[in-house]
């Protein structure tokens, strides 16, 4: 097969080189004397840890990020360590994002930051077990859920990080399912409008295709999370024998491989952007980056192979273990997992969120709903069993020696 690999014009390689001769400095990267904070009086940057390096060092060692490891990107239930995880996911979207930020002369610390962060709260089982949470939690209580949103009520409720306004509007804007031609920041100037919105959004969840981050940072994130999956969910389709290799895909400018994909797109990003207060693409790799999404949509993630294997499982499943932790909630046994594995967690962390200790201030389905978002695949699948172990299992994993 024969690869095609795009390549910025000699005349912007010329430019950014005279630039970095001369120390030109972007003059709309972030700067980390601007972070803002909920607590200005703690986590003032220095030397060695600037502003959002900060951020970066609360979120890799904040207590859920190890769970990033056995939780679904796309595909549930193999036993396949080939296949992408979500730690796998964050990483790359870290590493792309930051390629783009360092020829931008963007703050690479605060790309980090963002993207280490941007699916902190996740469910279990994907996209999918997003949708059941959402369906379970708006029913009992009208409000919304979205992996976003609770990304940031990880970071910045559970769990009272300090981080910056800028890393959390990243995270919350960082709608990899919306694919735009032009990725523009928005600005934000308080946490007071922050909250407000974050509050509006679980009210009505359409407000988050709206959401926009206040720096170029996040916008660069924002695209490069489907840069990162585009052509990394099609070479995992094919490992999980779900596609064949040689599944017809016209990618266009963009190529079919993961790696074509990957640099073209960014190619094409420094080209339309270098200098600019925004980001772009040309017309033929947007109307190409669409057509690639649309097919992934058609092939993989809504193919009767994929929903049938996931759905039919997933949803008693969810339900059942919602119901039982509610329950267990509201009849207050300490003894329960919800109190033993989740709320006293969260409560012997170092970082407190006051006198009013977690799951005292939460209603019960806030509570349980926190609680199975931050469950691993195998974590969520081993409590319902052990919750009720005459029920038969739901899921089926597919191994290594399976057809």
């Amino acid at each position: 097969m024969s690869l095609k690999y795009e390549k910025l014009s000699e005349e912007l390689c010329e430019r950014i080189e005279y630039d970095r001769a001369e120390g030109w400095r972007n003059p709309y990267a972030a700067r980390g004397c601007d972070a803002l904070r909920r607590n200005p009086a703690r986590d003032a940057e220095n030397l060695w840890r600037p502003a959002y390096v900060r951020d970066i060092d609360k979120i890799m060692h904040s207590a859920y990020y190890n769970r990033y490891t056995d939780k679904t990107q796309v595909f549930s239930f193999y036993k396949n360590d080939d296949i992408t995880r979500r730690a796998l996911h964050v990483q790359l979207v870290s590493r792309i994002a930051r390629n783009i930020g360092a020829v931008l002369a963007l703050n690479c610390d605060l790309i980090e930051a963002i993207a280490l962060g941007h699916d902190m709260g996740h469910t279990p089982v994907g996209h999918a077990g997003e949708d059941f949470l959402d369906r379970l939690y708006q029913g009992a209580t009208g409000r919304r859920f979205a992996h976003n949103l609770q990304s940031v009520r990880v970071l910045d409720g559970v769990f009272p990080y300090n981080l910056s306004l800028q890393t959390l509007s990243g995270i919350v804007s960082h709608n990899g399912e919306l694919e735009l031609s032009h990725y523009a920041p928005e600005p934000l100037g308080s946490f007071a409008e922050f909250d407000a919105e974050m509050e509006a959004c679980r009210k009505d969840l359409s407000r988050t295709a709206g959401l926009r981050p206040n720096t170029l940072e996040g916008c660069v994130v924002r695209v490069c999370d489907m840069i990162a999956y585009l052509g990394k969910d099609r070479q995992d389709a094919e490992r999980a024998g779900l596609i064949p290799p040689d599944a017809p895909f016209n990618g266009g400018p963009l190529g079919t491989r993961n790696a074509e994909i990957i640099n073209n797109l960014v190619v094409n990003i420094i080209e339309n952007s270098y200098g600019k207060d925004c980001l772009s693409l040309d017309e033929a790799h947007f109307e190409a980056l669409r057509a690639a999404k649309r097919d992934n949509y058609e092939s993989i993630y809504l193919t009767d192979a994929i929903r049938a294997r996931i759905e039919g499982a997933v949803a008693p499943m969810f339900e059942r273990v919602y119901c039982c932790v509610v329950r267990d909630i509201r009849e207050g046994g300490d003894e329960s997992f919800v109190h033993r594995h989740h709320i006293d967690f969260i409560n012997a962390s170092p970082y407190k969120r006051g006198a009013i200790p977690y799951g005292e201030r939460e209603d019960a389905d806030t509570v349980a709903c926190d609680y199975i978002a931050s469950m691993t695949d195998d974590y969520l699948v081993d409590l319902y069993a052990h919750l009720y172990p005459d029920a038969p299992l739901p899921v089926e994993y597919r191994g290594y020696f399976d057809k």
